[in-house]
């Protein structure tokens, strides 16, 4: 046997257990910086376990520390976020959500489930040299609760040499791991564009200012920006996705105002800098243009998530040894969408990647009502997480 094979056995055992722990999450979702259910569930088995455990940091946030020989030497953090979406679930589960409007429609309550169980074993296998820092963060789903946790002191009271995180995939195969040297989530914004004009009858639009026909235009010239200002080999999205104006009743009205909102999406901060500015020098023209009053609101959401190369090589090497190098896609294509975790690679770094659980040929894919988390993947997850931290935590020793 390898040695790996005896971790992923051990791990199977606790499968069943760990199974039900997840689907009591799954069944009781809270939504961000409401996890105190989840939170208290977390909390008491940690402890049963013998871990040190800090709560409320960030509002319902824990940290489970564990410490082996020479616990001043390397630290590593293993991170899980905790929070549901106010969704409607439609799964019709044994456990599908108790609670009417919101469930685990992205696998948190998998991520949860997966800490608990990397956790349960290194309280019993301590024969590592540093600390291990256990993560559990609220609020992921667009509320920030990383960078919560950080202002409360995350890594200050609990320092860390590198940080570690995992999302489940549907698109990926079970068995499979997904990791990239650098980019990994975009870097998420939002946007508000206000334009104000001056309404009037539909029948006289000689006597008004109608910005409806300005918004048109400048929808259209917002979708220019990639397509001819970012390098092709750069990568970019701004996305108008919504649009208020004027009342369906009033077919004669012109109304005095039209709002936009969007998204933004990039990878760099020069390429989000660049949009920005294309953004607002478009809206001062389309002003100028159309004779009317045009305000952009532009806000930075959460930056993106880039991996440093040193330690997503050794995820890529983890994942080769326990899983073979047919499960393992090292060069995965970046998303576009966002993760608050990247909060914590700013002040740490360390590496996020995917593991698969399959699901999307089938529909269930993230942010979905009919999503639910692959339970045969729990022990690879935890696998993961374990095998990483012991063999970081293993190169301080090395170098002793």
């Amino acid at each position: 046997m390898t040695p790996q094979k005896p971790l992923l056995t051990e791990l199977d055992s606790l499968q069943p257990f760990i199974a039900q722990v997840r689907q009591q999450i799954h069944a009781n979702p809270e939504l961000g910086f409401e996890e105190h259910r989840t939170a208290a569930l977390v909390v008491t088995y940690l402890k049963q376990w013998g871990l040190e455990v800090h709560e409320g940091i960030g509002g319902t946030g824990i940290v489970a520390v564990l410490k082996g020989k020479q616990p001043e030497a390397r630290r590593i953090g293993l991170r899980a976020d905790m929070d549901a979406l106010p969704i409607q679930e439609k799964t019709q589960l044994p456990y599908q959500s108790t609670i009417a409007g919101q469930m685990h429609a992205c696998g948190h309550d998998g991520h949860t489930a997966i800490l608990l169980m990397a956790a349960a074993y290194l309280a019993q296998h301590r024969d590592f040299t540093g600390t291990i820092h256990f993560i559990f963060q609220p609020a992921e789903e667009g509320l920030g609760g990383a960078q919560a946790m950080i202002n409360d002191g995350l890594f200050t009271r609990f320092p860390c040499d590198a940080v570690f995180a995992l999302h489940n995939w549907p698109s990926l195969p079970p068995g499979h791991i997904g990791i990239n040297a650098g980019p990994m989530m975009a870097a998420a914004d939002t946007f508000t564009v206000t334009i104000t004009g001056h309404g009037g009858h539909g029948a006289h639009p000689y006597l008004s200012k109608d910005p409806i026909v300005t918004a048109a235009h400048l929808i259209t010239a917002l979708q220019s920006i990639v397509a001819r200002n970012v390098h092709p080999f750069e990568a970019g999205v701004v996305t108008v996705s919504a649009m208020q104006a004027g009342n369906l009743s009033a077919f004669s009205v012109i109304p005095n105002q039209v709002q936009l909102c969007g998204t933004v999406r990039s990878f760099s901060k020069v390429i989000q800098q660049q949009i920005r500015q294309r953004m607002d020098e478009i809206c001062q023209g389309m002003a100028q243009t159309f004779a009317m009053s045009i305000e952009l609101e532009y806000n930075e959401l959460f930056p993106a998530t880039i991996n440093t190369p040193v330690h997503a090589h050794l995820v890529a090497t983890v994942a080769h040894e326990l899983f073979g190098s047919e499960c393992v896609e090292d060069n995965l294509t970046p998303s576009m969408g966002a993760e608050d975790f990247s909060f914590m690679l700013e002040q740490c770094p360390g590496a996020y990647f995917r593991l698969g659980q399959g699901g999307a040929d089938q529909g269930r894919v993230l942010h979905n009502a009919t999503f639910d988390f692959n339970d045969a993947v729990l022990s690879q997850g935890a696998a993961m997480f374990i095998r990483i931290a012991q063999r970081f935590l293993a190169q301080s020793a090395a170098n002793e």
